[in-house]
């Protein structure tokens, strides 16, 4: 089987790769290629050649979403490694909100101890109810970790199995959500998901996380709630800015409002699924579906191109 990727593969997935796996990288070789590995493929990398595309990280962007609606007849898939890290950093964004781990931590480190007296300042998430939004790859263990809490745990799901909600459920659900925890993708239907009405229905000790994209939430909506007090806390790993050039991360808000002034969030440069050996695992996963197709095994993480994941 043949293997053309976009950029030059890490030398870990050579050595892992079944000798029938053929690869190519860089420039299109004159050798037809039934595999493209690419996030964001080019036209000349399209060749007609092409039966499966496998986008290297999770997620898909908009642009590529564009390019392969119109090639449907390339299957499109994508990588879940980073799923466990970023369940992780869910987890920890919503532990640490919950004890105002952070402005405590601030204070600490300059000898005051008039946290350790402070009764209001953290909340018991044991035997209180989570509601966890989206049940891929992340959510699911999401669940798994605030069930291990203790937590009473609801799932919302766009296609509702396994016990999970429907996205008609939310509304019924949020008064009972004293941690919203967000984990869905970014697609015409989420954007905004959680607006000022969605939240105003929250329990005032709640939490909201949000590890999947910005936009999911509304931006002002969030930041007034936070800074009346009208819910406890948030852990935020992503947001509504970003940096337009590696030169501008030393310089660049996540937002167009303070967030940074308020001491009930937290905040994370949407670093959820970066760990020491994330390329190692990247290329591991990518390794173990190209092995697959080299096989003729069916592949996980198919793409739904219509519902943009």
């Amino acid at each position: 089987m043949r293997v053309h990727i976009q950029s030059q593969p890490d030398p870990a997935l050579c050595e892992t790769l079944d000798a029938d796996v053929q690869v190519t990288h860089g420039a299109p070789p004159g050798d037809a290629y039934t595999v493209l590995v690419a996030g964001r493929p080019t036209p000349e990398l399209l060749t007609d050649s092409v039966t499966t595309l496998i986008i290297p990280f999770a997620g898909v962007p908009a642009a590529t979403l564009e390019t392969m609606r119109a090639r449907p007849e390339i299957a499109v898939h994508n990588l879940h490694h980073n799923a466990p890290a970023t369940a992780e950093l869910a987890m920890a964004l919503l532990l640490a909100a919950a004890k105002s781990a952070v402005p405590v931590d601030r204070r600490f480190r300059g000898g005051e101890w008039s946290d350790r007296g402070q009764m209001d300042r953290a909340i018991q998430l044991d035997g209180r109810n989570a509601l966890v939004l989206g049940n891929g790859a992340i959510g699911r263990r999401v669940a798994r970790a605030c069930a291990g809490l203790g937590m009473t745990v609801d799932v919302i799901a766009r296609r509702p199995r396994d016990g999970c909600h429907g996205p008609e459920d939310l509304r019924a659900l949020l008064p009972r959500a004293d941690a919203l925890m967000v984990c869905l993708p970014a697609t015409a239907q989420t954007e905004g998901m959680i607006g000022e009405a969605e939240l105003a229905l929250l329990p005032a000790d709640a939490i909201l996380v949000n590890i999947a994209r910005g936009p999911i939430v509304a931006e002002h909506a969030l930041f007034e709630v936070l800074k009346a007090g009208r819910i406890f806390a948030a852990g935020l790993d992503v947001w509504w800015r970003y940096p337009e050039s590696r030169e501008a991360w030393a310089n660049t808000p996540p937002s167009t409002l303070p967030f940074h002034e308020l001491d009930n969030v937290v905040l994370s440069p949407h670093r959820g699924g970066h760990v020491k050996d994330t390329e190692l695992q990247r290329m591991r996963a990518l390794a173990e579906l190209l092995n697959a197709a080299a096989r003729g095994d069916a592949l996980p993480n198919r793409v739904d191109l219509n519902a943009g994941y």
